[in-house]
């Protein structure tokens, strides 16, 4: 068998091998979308994903309020009232903070990344107890514009993204911030004409996890929203689960869909530079 043979063997094996794994990972979502028009008796009887009687009542049902002041729509309009300000404030910071420690050598820098770095490994349930009692000190606690879950992020609290961009920022060459010296800019002029538009797919990599992750996020709200009219969809969702002892999964899958849709349009919009941004190992021209 020659070398050219033995290689086009070996390419259609990992591209079944990637095919089928592909498909293992999306069924799930796949099974969901096709179960939100099942009836319930039909979601428990069958694998399949194509319903046999489709139904669009669990739609018409996830539509409806459930009484107070709240419903999907008004959910999802606080779930994005989180992210939005959180995906704009992390990027503004965690960019100004690594752009401070990959550049600039001060007094205290190698502690103080030393120790940005060890919060990496902390875990976030440690800090709940304390940063509750800190927020409810403040009157923070059930803020209506969220002071608890959004002003954060104004300090680059998200060590990971501020390392991300470090490792990025590190193969940017500093022959391109000498050069932007010479031509008269400042340090955040150089930031802002030179690295801002190299880091772009990093901070489009960073924004979209900050997007996806803080959509998710469930204790934040948990622990800092009491009001029902102020909950996110996440916390709607789960509470609509609890609205009564025989719920209707068709109801429930087809909330969870409804609330999921704005990550996925999101994350195809922007998954060229997604992909930029996780891939590149290298400066760009």
């Amino acid at each position: 068998m020659t070398l050219e043979k033995k290689r086009q063997i070996a390419t259609v094996f990992k591209y079944v091998v990637l095919v089928l794994v592909g498909i293992i990972m999306i069924y799930p979502l796949v099974w969901m979308i096709g179960a939100s028009f099942k009836t319930n008796s039909e979601i428990f009887s069958s694998i399949g994903f194509i319903p046999k009687s489709p139904t669009v009542q669990g739609y018409i049902d996830a539509m409806n309020g459930y009484g107070g002041d709240i419903d999907i729509w008004k959910s999802m309009l606080n779930t994005y009232k989180i992210v939005i300000p959180k995906v704009l404030l992390t990027i503004a910071s965690c960019t100004l903070t690594a752009y401070g420690f990959a550049r600039f050598k001060f007094k205290g820098h190698d502690l103080l990344f030393a120790l940005l770095m060890a919060t990496l490994f902390l875990p976030n349930v440690v800090l709940n107890v304390p940063q509750f009692i800190m927020y409810n000190g403040w009157g923070w606690v059930d803020s209506p514009v969220y002071l608890p879950l959004i002003v954060p992020t104004m300090f680059a609290q998200d060590t990971y993204f501020v390392f991300m961009l470090i490792q990025f920022l590190r193969n940017i060459p500093k022959e391109l911030d000498e050069a932007a010296k010479i031509d008269g800019c400042t340090a955040l002029g150089t930031l802002w004409h030179v690295i801002v538009p190299v880091l772009k797919p990093a901070m489009t990599s960073a924004a979209l996890f900050q997007f996806m992750w803080s959509s998710n996020d469930f204790m934040g709200p948990l622990l800092y929203v009491s009001t029902p009219k102020r909950y996110p969809a996440a916390i709607f969702v789960k509470m609509s689960m609890d609205a009564d002892t025989g719920f209707s999964w068709n109801r429930i899958l087809a909330l969870s869909l409804i609330s999921i849709i704005p990550s996925l349009v999101v994350f195809f919009i922007a998954q060229d530079q997604f992909i930029d941004g996780v891939t590149a190992g290298s400066v760009k021209g």
